[in-house]
Parts: C-alpha cells; structure tokens; sequence
C-alpha cells in the first residue's frame, strides 16, 4: 500500500508548466541594462557633420582626443566645455599630459570655416600634430535620373 501523498502525485501526474516569471524578470532586467547604456554609447557632443561623398574611415582608440565645435564657436574636448579665451591653455595642458595623441575635430557644418581654421591653429600651435576632421557619408538623393 502506498502512503497517501504518494497516491496523490501519481494521481496528478508530472507538471510540465513553464514558470514564466523569472523569464519575464530576466527580460525586463536586460531591457533596463540596454536603456541605461544605450545613451553612454555615443561620444562626445553632438554636432551636424559636414557630408562628403567618400569619407575615409578612421579607427577609434584610446590616444584619440575628440574635439567639438558646435554651431555657435563653442569647443567641447571631449564632453567638457572650454572657454574661448581658454582654449590654447587647455590644449598645452593636453599636450603636456599626453604628446602622442591624436586630435579629432566634429565641427557643426553651419559654422563658418574660418572658425574651425581657427580652433586647428590653436591646436597646432599647443603641440598636437596630427588633427582630423570627421565627416558623414553623404546621403543619396530620391531616385536615379
């Protein structure tokens, strides 16, 4: 004879459900990771880049200091700030730091280029030489004529 819990398993059989709630606090969990980090993703200021038809690719690295100039003359070295007046001491302090990196420019394409000339001289008169200028793939036009 079989003891009375026992009968009562035999009776209902194995369960086979899926418990579906560590699953859904699985999902949500990664769901809030993407949404966090997703905004941490992009560098820098965001800027309107000029468009070129063939721009050239440049690999991203650790000994890249990224420089923006925003529409209105303003200079961001990384994400920070700089004053105008400013300007050529933060980048001799750069440069003293760390000689070997390399400088990327993101100008805003309504700014005039004479500005952005400008903030190129300052960073070669600091000591930095080798400066770029990032650009976007040109966008092509509705259909073919």
């Amino acid at each position: 004879m079989l003891p009375k819990h026992e009968k009562l398993n035999l009776v209902r059989g194995v369960r086979s459900d899926i418990n579906v709630t560590p699953l859904v606090d699985v999902c949500l969990v990664l769901l809030i990771i993407f949404m966090v980090v997703t905004p941490m993703l992009q560098k820098g200021v965001d800027v309107k880049l000029p468009e070129t038809t063939k721009p050239d690719k440049m690999p991203e690295g650790q000994k890249q200091l990224n420089v923006a100039i925003k529409s209105d003359g303003s200079v961001f070295v990384e994400q920070n700030w700089v004053p105008n007046d400013n300007v050529k001491a933060a980048f001799t302090d750069i440069h003293t730091q760390t000689p070997d990196k390399s400088v990327v420019i993101k100008a805003d394409k309504r700014l005039k280029y004479k500005e952005v000339r400008k903030v190129m001289q300052i960073i070669n008169e600091a000591g930095f030489s080798r400066v770029g200028l990032v650009t976007e793939k040109e966008k092509k036009q509705g259909g073919s004529a």
